[in-house]
């Protein structure tokens, strides 16, 4: 959003300009985001923490070397990548093997693309379902379900709200390549969400 986003900037040009009281608001305002980042990215605790804590400490390290204010979320979340890779490596969370994006995708997809996805009609579902905020933790798992370089594209643009040229700056890949992940990917989700909402209007049908 445009107001948080001038809050980054301004907290940006104080700590270049040397301001200490900066430091604790900096905290404030990105402690949570990095640390959510790495707990979709990581998927354990522990690991998200430590990547948090690493990503701050490289942050004010390394303040000087920002040479754009505007791009501090960009550049924030760089060192955060950085530092998740750094930590998926070493933990012993890490899973053996990623599956393929074509696991995730509905078949008419992989084949030729021509089948667009349609949710289900919420308003079908059980009211208790909705309320206790069940969708967000389906899509949550979704996210965290996805290869590794489609969930961190989505979580960039989707979660974070970088523009597609500072995602691709994050991920050292080209514009055209964000896009297509993040198509394939909310595609992905998307299918994850539709199969559940299926089976929850089914649910909530046979129980009339």
């Amino acid at each position: 959003m445009a107001a948080g986003h001038a809050e980054e900037v301004a907290l940006a040009r104080d700590l270049i300009a040397g301001q200490p009281e900066a430091f604790d608001r900096f905290v404030e305002v990105f402690q949570s985001k990095i640390f959510q980042y790495a707990y979709m990215m990581c998927g354990q605790r522990e690991d998200a923490e430590e990547v948090a804590q690493d990503t701050l400490l490289k942050v004010f390290e390394n303040f000087d070397q920002l040479r754009e204010p505007e791009r501090v979320r960009p550049w924030v979340f760089r060192i955060a990548r950085n530092a998740c890779l750094m930590k998926r490596r070493k933990s012993v969370f890490a899973p053996a093997q990623e599956l393929s994006i074509e696991d995730f995708l509905p078949r008419s997809d992989q084949h030729d693309g021509a089948r667009r996805l349609e949710i289900p009609d919420r308003s079908a579902l059980p009211d208790d379902l909705a309320l206790r905020g069940e969708l967000r933790s389906v899509i949550d798992r979704a996210i965290q379900d996805l290869p590794e370089i489609y969930r961190a594209v989505i979580l960039l643009r989707d979660i974070e709200e970088l523009t597609t040229e500072e995602a691709a700056d994050v991920l050292d890949v080209n514009q055209e390549v964000i896009k297509t992940r993040l198509h394939r990917a909310r595609l992905a989700i998307r299918q994850k969400l539709e199969e559940y909402l299926r089976t929850a209007r089914g649910a909530g049908a046979g129980g009339q």
